[in-house]
């Protein structure tokens, strides 16, 4: 990376010895990607917050706050503030578990699925802008790559 990194820092004027190591690349890969994608979805009238807890009740089924927390590694007052937003904004309910009282099931309302679709939408097309310069194999390896790593 030369130049400004798009995160408002000059990449050129870190120590070379950290510039040719995969943990500052990964980090400044991954400040690079959650910058474009938080402005892509402010864009959209999305929160990034929100996208993970809509895709986890979609992809799993309705779960309690403290296990969607867990599964995301989102700390529990965090947890609170997304859920409460999601269900002023429509797009979950928040109701008592019949199985056990003691907890709340969140489920994901017709609202927060479609509100998932814009989600996929934005950052589909975010990504393809930061890879624009990849060739499909280029993608496909960078992704197994990570997937591997992580």
């Amino acid at each position: 990376m030369h130049g400004d990194d798009g995160c408002g820092h000059d990449a050129d004027r870190a120590p070379a010895r950290l510039r040719g190591t995969a943990f500052w690349l990964l980090g400044r890969a991954a400040l690079i990607a959650q910058k474009r994608t938080t402005e892509r979805l402010f864009e959209a009238g999305l929160q990034r917050g929100f996208y993970g807890v809509l895709a986890t009740l979609v992809e799993f089924g309705p779960a309690a706050q403290a296990e969607i927390g867990r599964r995301l590694r989102i700390d529990p007052s965090d947890m609170v503030a997304i859920v409460n937003a999601l269900v002023g904004e429509g797009l979950v309910t928040r109701e008592r578990d019949p199985e056990d009282r003691r907890r709340n099931l969140v489920t994901p309302t017709d609202a927060g699925r479609a509100t998932l679709d814009r989600f996929d939408a934005a950052i589909a097309t975010e990504e393809d802008a930061l890879l624009d310069g990849f060739t499909t194999a280029e993608r496909a390896q960078l992704l197994a790559l990570l997937h591997r790593l992580t």
